[in-house]
């Protein structure tokens, strides 16, 4: 019998959980203008940012079959709540965010933000997602203005073009299952996996490497902020992939657990997530029920714009 698809509990908010048969297609008509209604954060305090009083900002969650939160959107609403407070032509370009609890559907998520400093170039903030009076996510961020300096980055490797590679549609839409229907045809974010994805079992030449195309499912506008925080949102979905293909597991292998402890990122140049980006990823590392994934981010071009790790916790019975 064919597995039942599982999808990519990338986050210890988006751990695997009960699933829901009750997921209808049409529940989400544009997943992507669902997204971005997400993201719309409500302002509900005035605090002044400090430690004592911070700045509150509110959201309600995407549904997730699982039934959990998925951490990409806390990290995408943690963002754009701490954009909320910086000076004017500041934009991010780095996180470090630490996964703390599971987070519910059923209540929205408070943002509170404070203002550790504002320099002549540089602002950080330190952002709790909170639910129930506790803290699910951690999240120290930096911002910066637009400043001229030394020029470096990585080259882009050779790989197929996005056309070339299936989608996930192409591999899950035939399946009748909620989870299938929610990445092939309810996910914000089309992917296409170079060599073949784990949505359905394993790597059968396992590496620790990988390459990912992905994209919106659909424009988003101009503001960089927002482009920036949705790389926040897709990117959780894939970073843990090549430990998986490395140890021969995929999101399917029974009794898996998977979920994030730490995410970091660093944004090095302005980003369009409405146009095909590579996901060039390694695993350098797996031991103690734990595993470090990594990713060079490329515009199609071949520009890198981002770098991103993240250590996760995969733990599989049989090991």
């Amino acid at each position: 019998m064919t597995p039942e698809p599982t999808p990519p509990a990338s986050s210890r908010s988006s751990s695997p959980g009960p699933t829901s048969d009750d997921a209808p297609r049409e529940q989400v008509p544009n997943p992507l203008h669902h997204l971005l209604d997400v993201l719309r954060l409500e302002r509900v305090g005035d605090g002044d940012g400090s430690a004592a009083d911070p700045e509150h900002f509110r959201g309600v969650s995407v549904h997730q079959p699982t039934g959990r939160v998925y951490g990409g959107q806390v990290l995408a609403q943690a963002v754009l709540a701490a954009g909320r407070t910086v000076p004017d032509g500041r934009l991010p370009h780095s996180l470090h965010g630490y996964f703390l609890r599971p987070g519910g559907l059923d209540v929205p998520i408070d943002f509170a933000v404070e203002r550790l400093r504002d320099g002549r170039s540089f602002s950080a903030r330190r952002t709790h997602a909170i639910q129930h009076g506790k803290p699910i996510l951690s999240m120290i961020s930096s911002f910066q203005e637009l400043q001229g300096g030394i020029e470096h980055a990585s080259r882009m490797p050779d790989a197929p073009p996005p056309e070339d590679v299936p989608s996930a549609l192409d591999v899950l839409g035939g399946i009748d299952h909620p989870i299938a229907r929610f990445w092939s045809h309810h996910s914000a974010f089309e992917l296409r996996h170079v060599g073949g994805s784990l949505y359905l079992g394993p790597d059968h030449e396992p590496t620790d490497h990988q390459m990912v195309w992905m994209r919106s499912r659909g424009d988003v506008g101009d503001d960089q902020l927002l482009h920036r925080a949705l790389m926040a949102y897709a990117c959780d979905q894939v970073m843990l992939e090549p430990i998986l293909r490395q140890s021969g597991t995929s999101w399917v292998t029974p009794d898996i657990s998977i979920a994030s402890l730490d995410h970091a990122m660093w944004w090095h140049r302005d980003v369009r997530v409405d146009e095909w980006l590579l996901y060039v990823q390694s695993a350098s590392s797996a031991q103690g029920g734990r595993g470090l994934g990594a990713a060079r981010v490329f515009a199609q071009d071949g520009t890198l714009v981002a770098s991103i790790a993240q250590e996760g916790m995969i733990r599989v019975p049989a090991m």
